[in-house]
């Protein structure tokens, strides 16, 4: 009796770490890591490994991140990079291995509302931290990250407009679920406090185009393809006002290398532009000398540097990419098996437990999907780990087909 009681404690104490990580997330990189550390060493101290393998097994989601991470360690046995970048780049997408085990903490509905919670606590607390900074309110010592004209805490301003973009989501499809006109109000309150933070507030352009993308899945989870034509029509009225309104939006699209402009931001966006079709003209052509297993797990910053020497100006160690990135390391067979869990997170989202936890998956797919085409955010903690953890949490209520 003692035994299977110590595996049951291990489990729920692993599955509480897993519900404060939502909290985490927005906030801490170092409590990320010890509660990620105190996740692994609960879920195997709980035993039951022939019952936890029966739940991943079940799973597509589990099995897709399981299959990329497996290209991923595949990838280091071959290709030639600098000392120490096999393992720093793996251990980048360890993130994926975790989608199993959250697959299985999260099978309890109860645990899966306590944890959207916690992660909807964490970003409210953020979202008013950078509301209190553009008020001109003081915060304590070392929670703005930026200057105070660009309003962030805890993260850089390109992961705070990811956020913030999800979280205006969430809270939109909260009060598209409300029952009373009062919870309807404050959510949709909510969402649209975040949506003017990413739009007017924050510099962060992934953010922005995020942002439009779950506007519009919004129309379709409303009425279909009625509601996409309102909700394109609204969100091009919108983004016509912002561009004529000097501010963070109007300064941040300038796209033109030619384009003569005299704001910081404005200088800055035109300098990311050019520097991003670098990176991108550079990664291509290193996919086209190695198409179908590309240069091996951590192989980017080598074979960059080689192939900067024919033109290339600007160094880098990733080509803020995502879709790019993989190619260079694990070839089209590393591509195709990422899209392909994109597309079965997207196909099954549907089969989840709730309406709610199906839209907010297919909100999760448009969020990592468009963003990563510009940055490399399955390699970067924050949204690789929110990434992760959603997945585990959301496609933990996959049903089977014929319930």
């Amino acid at each position: 009796m003692l035994l299977p009681r110590l595996s049951a404690g291990a489990d729920q104490f692993a599955r509480w770490a897993a519900i404060g990580l939502g909290f985490s997330i927005p906030i801490s990189v170092a409590l990320d890591n010890v509660l990620l550390a105190v996740i692994l060493a609960a879920f195997l101290a709980g035993g039951a490994y022939r019952d936890k393998w029966q739940a991943i097994r079940g799973n597509r989601a589990a099995l897709g991140a399981l299959a990329l991470f497996g290209v991923l360690l595949a990838g280091v046995l071959y290709g030639e990079r600098y000392p120490g970048d096999a393992a720093a780049y793996l251990g980048k997408y360890a993130d994926l291995l975790f989608i199993p085990l959250f697959v299985f903490l999260f099978r309890d509905a109860a645990a899966r509302t306590r944890a959207l919670q916690a992660l909807s606590v964490s970003l409210g607390v953020v979202l008013l931290l950078s509301y209190l900074i553009a008020a001109g309110v003081p915060v304590p010592g070392g929670l703005l990250v930026d200057d105070p004209a660009n309003p962030v805490v805890f993260k850089k301003y390109l992961t705070h407009n990811i956020l913030m973009a999800y979280y205006a989501f969430l809270f939109a499809l909260l009060a598209m679920a409300a029952r009373s006109r009062a919870w309807r109000a404050a959510c949709a309150g909510v969402a649209v406090l975040a949506a003017i933070n990413v739009m007017l507030l924050v510099q962060g352009r992934t953010g922005q185009v995020v942002l439009v993308a779950l506007a519009l899945y919004l129309g379709y989870a409303w009425r279909r393809w009625r509601g996409t034509a309102y909700a394109a029509a609204a969100t091009l009225a919108i983004i016509a006002a912002l561009a004529v309104v000097p501010g963070p939006f109007q300064s941040r699209f300038a796209f033109l290398p030619g384009q003569p402009v005299s704001s910081p931001s404005a200088q800055a966006a035109q300098e990311s532009n050019r520097q991003r079709l670098e990176f991108y003209r550079v990664s291509l052509a290193i996919i086209r000398e190695n198409p179908l297993t590309g240069v091996g797990t951590g192989g980017f910053p080598k074979a960059y540097a080689e192939n900067a020497s024919r033109g290339a100006v600007t160094g880098t160690v990733n080509p803020h990419n995502e879709y790019l990135l993989i190619a260079v390391q694990v070839g089209a067979i590393g591509l195709a098996v990422m899209l392909y869990l994109f597309w079965t997170q997207w196909r099954l989202a549907p089969r989840l437990a709730t309406p709610l936890e199906g839209h907010l998956a297919r909100g999760l797919v448009l969020t990592i999907a468009i963003g990563s085409l510009f940055n490399s955010l399955l390699l970067d903690h924050t949204e690789g780990l929110l990434y992760a953890w959603l997945t585990g949490l959301l496609f933990a209520g996959l049903q089977s087909r014929s319930k």
